[in-house]
């Protein structure tokens, strides 16, 4: 837990697992009333228990040139070890109301450098394909080389930090929320997730194509400015009001409220 905690606070890739234990605790707490006390229940826990004993033992006895994939084994672990002591003090029945809360602790558990690149490297792909789609649209005149686009006055590169994978992390996890709480099928949670994600390309690929427009038709400086490095919120909320549209239409046959948290 200690170099969890530290891996999230010097890594900014990382820096939503900080927030994931209070939502979970926010979770429980708003869904207690489906909890039932005293409904001890150790013989299913093991189904958690036994593979989290297993994987701690994997992580400690064989030693990875990666440290975040030793990290990520034991983050799981400990997700498998909360839901087994979860399951043996409240009982099956009280876990499986709980589901969402405790499955939503797969989010503590640190992407390993190996998926971590790959992801990144998959929204440099999406991001590049879609500002490439604006340039187009908007006649711009531009030499694209992979993630390198040439300008008449500069060239730019979708670098990895260009990525926007903290700002699509921080998407993803709302709209896993939002779809939990607003919708009941199954099939509308999943769109309006699927949604998000491919929100988090095009909302980066829209930041991209947009302060490099600026910087060649208008200032250079909108490359080094703060737009760009403390414009993520800016288009964080660009990617929410893309995901309004398809959340009222989903929203239409829901009546006033699926789930009202407290009650």
């Amino acid at each position: 837990m200690v170099a969890l905690f530290h891996y999230a606070r010097n890594n900014d890739n990382a820096s939503h697992l900080l927030l994931i234990p209070f939502i979970v605790a926010w979770l429980i707490y708003e869904g207690r009333h489906k909890v039932i006390p005293g409904n001890f229940d150790l013989l299913p826990s093991l189904w958690f228990a036994l593979p989290a004993v297993f994987l701690s033992l994997l992580a400690l006895g064989n030693t990875f040139s990666d440290n975040t994939v030793s990290l990520a084994i034991y983050a799981l672990a400990l997700v498998l070890f909360f839901i087994a002591g979860f399951v043996t003090i409240f009982g099956r029945a009280s876990a499986r109301e709980m589901a969402f809360p405790l499955g939503f602790l797969v989010f503590l558990i640190p992407l390993p450098s190996p998926l971590l690149e790959r992801a990144i490297y998959a929204l440099q792909v999406g991001s590049a394909a879609v500002a490439e789609i604006i340039f187009d649209a908007t006649g711009v005149p531009v030499l694209r080389q992979g993630f390198i686009f040439h300008l008449p006055k500069m060239s730019i590169e979708v670098a990895k930090e260009c990525s926007g994978i903290r700002s699509s992390m921080a998407l993803l996890i709302l709209a896993v929320l939002v779809s939990q709480f607003a919708f009941s099928k199954f099939w509308k949670k999943t769109l309006f997730v699927s949604a998000g994600l491919l929100v988090m390309i095009v909302k980066n690929g829209v930041r991209i194509a947009t302060l490099t427009i600026l910087a060649n038709y208008v200032d250079p400086d909108f490359l080094y400015g703060r737009l760009h490095r403390q414009g993520g919120v800016v288009f964080f909320l660009l990617g929410l009001a893309l995901l309004v549209p398809l959340y009222w239409k989903l929203r239409k046959d829901e009546g006033l409220l699926v789930m009202v948290p407290g009650k």
